[in-house]
């Protein structure tokens, strides 16, 4: 009797618990309208989707300072921003780790990270989680590549940069560099997601 009373409980416990463990929101699918949004640079001044109104798109990399993986792939993104800004497709990294409990991507640790690797791009603090949890959002890093439609940007690519984290050379399948240069191209994106890999997220509150 006292098993079968319990049992839903634990069930439920388990449930709540889990929850801590993912974003709130499945967050944006391939063909899906973004909302636009305001973050804290590490300059200070606020960015927004909306303030460049001359690009195509936008490369859209959450990452982190600490993450290994995120690490192995700091010089890709920086790659795809020198390879693409210029042609309407810029990068915007953002980073939505909590600091309290990974303290070394506090919004400090980030103006550091930023100044000593020379990033040429915004580096914007998800301090909420807000935009990470709406984005859907889960691995550092996880690529989003979003395609002007109007005054509106729509989701064109979601998950990883290539399919080797170790090594960019030995990389075979670049799927963001691939997914740009086909919407630069007038095309579809062939492969419009691929299963990002990574450090997961230190969500508030887990």
């Amino acid at each position: 009797m006292k098993k079968s009373v319990f049992l839903p409980v634990i069930a439920f416990l388990l449930a709540v618990g889990l929850m801590n463990f993912r974003p709130l929101s499945d967050g944006y699918k391939v063909g899906d309208t973004v909302q636009d949004f305001k973050l804290k640079n590490i300059d200070g001044k606020t960015v927004s989707l909306a303030d460049k109104k001359d690009v195509k798109g936008y490369i859209i990399a959450f990452t982190c300072n600490t993450c290994p993986v995120a690490k192995a792939y700091e010089s890709r993104i920086v790659a795809l921003n020198e390879q693409f800004a210029s042609k309407g497709y810029p990068v915007v990294a953002i980073q939505s780790n909590d600091a309290q409990r990974s303290p070394g991507d506090s919004y400090d640790a980030m103006q550091q990270r930023a100044k000593s690797a020379k990033y040429s791009f915004p580096y914007l603090y998800d301090d909420t989680q807000t935009v990470a949890r709406a984005f859907g959002a889960t691995n550092t890093p996880h690529m989003f590549v979003v395609k002007r439609d109007g005054d509106q940007y729509r989701v064109a690519y979601i998950g990883a940069i290539d399919n080797n984290q170790y090594e960019p050379s030995a990389a075979d399948k670049k799927y963001v560099e691939t997914a740009v240069n086909e919407l630069l191209a007038g095309k579809s994106v062939t492969t419009p997601s691929a299963r990002a890999v990574g450090c997961g997220i230190k969500w508030k509150g887990v």
